[in-house]
């Protein structure tokens, strides 16, 4: 990917709830009051709504806005609730939902980072990520990418990018209940990786440095630092681990005393404090106390809000820069008021407006996808993208695995099924034949693993986990 960072972003852009920690109440020695934070989070908010196009959308080609959403959502807004000139039916939650939903979309080659940047945004603007519409399943749509020889990275695992990424949109776009969708399976997979790339001196980058001495001693990048950590925690890596500790000595270490900044591969900039921030925010991590707390008592969030023009709200990238930067004020905005890399949407305030958008059935005769993970009890996890054309508003297990044998993303997710036919329990997968108290379960969008039986009503957008054990 390109440098500088603000091209990063680009590339990203072409290429949960995250624990974002509140900083509406702060120790006193912090340095940004609360007031302050309030007043930041009203400014940004209002320069964000002023990027919106007059069609209502902010996503568009070349330089895209959508992350905005994760940065409204962060500040207490709902994207259903941003409309232009009051035009409730251009609201920016159903442009941006009617533009996933498109059949081109994204393009005639997507890759991975699509699908995980549409994720967390869609997540964050109150979009049902794997129920974007009858057609659309972002949640399936990133398993098709899962690297069956490389197990735990998602595309070319060059891009380490796309792995991170990975980490953040599966972990941290939960369901509409607030719960993990995706299993513990899947997400040990990506930790394992994701701490495989932590460099010598305890950052990350965007490359692949799994394997590769001089990679792994090479300097680190705060931005991929910030992204990374979070993707630990959103898996489920408590912020006490050694590898976060490990993220953090790094950070500290780049910390300008003066102002609070990050000193980055490329200077201090917004867009690498913003990431930093939400990677510490994610975890749990007060930016403005201890470790992060100067000698000279400043702090990143002092950085970030002294980048900020009041009252027009938006952030510049440099600190010399005279006007603001719609990636600066979305990373900017995004880290001050507490978020990661996404956020479950607000309640909106918009009259009979719904927190949630989300398609409810299978549409008969209409091609879609589901996401169906393969335990075997013994680390032979297999992912994959499930495609197929309903003949009802629902299916079942039996239909969705006797699919998969034969129109998965990545091959080889399910060989065989037994019984083959039928409603009846399964008792072989793979080859694999209940034994005793180890029998074939399955755990729908999370939700406890119980018996599996072909049967088994399967609605749209489930997250489906089969595992072999007691």
């Amino acid at each position: 990917m390109s440098r500088p960072s603000i091209s990063r972003r680009l590339a990203f852009t072409a290429t949960a709830a995250v624990g974002a920690l509140c900083l509406s109440v702060l120790p006193a020695a912090a340095t940004a009051t609360p007031a302050q934070i309030a007043t930041s989070k009203t400014n940004g908010v209002a320069y964000l709504k002023s990027l919106q196009a007059a069609d209502g959308s902010y996503a568009s080609a070349g330089l895209s806005n959508e992350w905005a959403f994760s940065a409204l959502a962060s500040a207490g807004t709902a994207a259903v609730d941003v409309t232009p000139g009051g035009d409730t039916t251009k609201n920016a939650r159903s442009v941006y939902r009617a533009l996933l939903a498109t059949a081109g979309w994204p393009s005639a080659a997507p890759v991975v980072s699509d699908y995980e940047r549409a994720t967390l945004n869609a997540y964050a603007a109150g979009i049902d990520p794997a129920r974007v519409s009858a057609s659309r399943n972002l949640i399936g749509d990133i398993y098709g990418y899962w690297q069956t020889a490389e197990p735990g990275y998602f595309g070319p695992s060059a891009n380490f990018n796309g792995t991170v990424f990975a980490a953040l949109a599966l972990g941290g776009a939960r369901t509409q209940a607030g719960t993990q969708r995706v299993p513990e399976s899947l997400r040990d997979s990506l930790v394992t990786r994701l701490r495989a790339n932590q460099h010598d001196d305890g950052g990350w980058n965007f490359g692949k440095a799994e394997g590769d001495p001089a990679a792994l001693a090479a300097t680190s990048d705060i931005d991929m630092t910030g992204a990374a950590m979070a993707a630990l925690c959103v898996s489920g890596v408590a912020n006490t681990d050694t590898d976060i500790s490990r993220a953090k000595a790094f950070l500290k270490s780049k910390l300008v005393p003066g102002s609070g900044a990050f000193n980055a591969m490329f200077g201090v900039n917004t867009d690498s404090n913003g990431w930093a921030v939400s990677g510490l925010n994610a975890c749990g991590i007060n930016p403005q106390t201890g470790d992060f707390l100067t000698s000279a008592g400043k702090t990143p969030v002092d950085f970030l809000i002294a980048q900020q023009f009041s009252p027009g709200g938006g952030f510049k990238y440099l600190p010399g820069d005279t006007t603001p930067s719609a990636y600066a004020s979305i990373d900017g905005l995004r880290a001050v008021a507490g978020g990661g890399f996404t956020a479950a949407p607000p309640v909106p305030v918009t009259s009979g407006a719904p927190r949630w958008a989300a398609q409810s059935t299978f549409a008969s005769g209409t091609a879609t996808k589901l996401a169906l993970t393969v335990d075997d009890g013994a680390g032979g996890l297999k992912v994959c993208s499930v495609a197929f054309t309903p003949t009802g508003t629902t299916t079942t297990l039996g239909a969705v695995l006797d699919s998969a044998a034969t129109t998965a993303t990545p091959s080889g997710c399910v060989s065989g099924v037994t019984p083959s036919s039928g409603t009846g329990t399964v008792t072989a997968v793979n080859g694999k034949s209940n034994s005793g108290s180890n029998s074939w379960k399955v755990s729908i969008d999370g939700s406890a693993f119980a018996g599996a039986a072909r049967g088994k009503v399967i609605n749209a957008g489930d997250t489906v986990a089969l595992r072999w054990g007691a």
